[in-house]
């Protein structure tokens, strides 16, 4: 039996790696790592791009008084740590994994490549894509939009905190309303929030489906790729 989606890619905040008291968090990876095998199971070929706010985030550069390009390549290298101890967590599982960075990281990832990375996916490792797009200025959910086209992901997994997509952030209004569908425009013009208007656009401009949904709840990247409904669809 054919997979949902033959091939996918999972964005995630660095946040799923952290607690309060650890920027890394060996639950948090660990629990991480099950979702993903549990995923691995129905046969899709998984791409996965991580942030690194757990690390680093651009507003801290700005608050040191840095330059706005300096503290985006210190996110980078925090995608980079995150992705590194992922990959490991990975691989203790007996998953191959492999991370490709966006710029020159030598010895410890291999450089990103597009028909490289898609002959990875097809002899079966899991990707990590490491820094970005390796530019300043652009978040790392354009750079997961940008791998999920050049790899021809067949969908673009957003995982996140809640089941969804709301009409306003449902932690601070009781009363927002999820949505179980939204076209590409609908997330524009009301600025939903749900990624940057680049990323959005460029899934748009590729009619690449994204399903938002929630990382936190046990079992759910699997029921995604399954093919359940789960989250919300943002789609033509």
């Amino acid at each position: 039996m054919k997979p949902k989606y033959q091939r996918a890619l999972l964005k995630m905040g660095g946040e799923v790696f952290s607690s309060k008291e650890n920027v890394i968090d060996k639950g948090s990876l660990e629990f991480i790592t099950r979702e993903l095998q549990e995923g691995l199971a129905t046969g899709t070929a998984l791409g996965i791009v991580v942030g690194g706010g757990n690390v680093f985030r651009g507003q801290r550069a700005s608050d040191l008084g840095m330059d706005r390009v300096t503290g985006d390549y210190i996110g980078m290298l925090g995608t980079m740590i995150d992705s590194l101890a992922l990959q490991d967590s990975l691989v203790q599982k007996g998953i191959r994994a492999k991370v490709m960075s966006a710029i020159e990281m030598s010895p410890i990832s291999e450089r990103f490549a597009k028909e490289k990375a898609i002959c990875h996916l097809e002899q079966g490792y899991v990707l990590i894509f490491s820094c970005g797009t390796g530019n300043p200025y652009f978040t790392t959910d354009t750079a997961a939009s940008l791998r999920a086209v050049e790899v021809e992901a067949d969908v673009l997994l957003k995982g996140t905190k809640v089941n969804g997509v709301y009409s306003d952030d449902p932690m601070k209004d009781p009363q927002a309303r999820r949505f179980g569908r939204l076209c590409y425009l609908d997330v524009l013009t009301k600025r939903l929030g749900v990624m940057d208007a680049t990323a959005v656009s460029l899934c748009m401009d590729h009619k690449l489906p994204v399903i938002v949904f929630d990382i936190y709840k046990r079992g759910n990247l699997r029921r995604v790729l399954s093919g359940e409904d789960v989250g919300t669809l943002i789609t033509d």
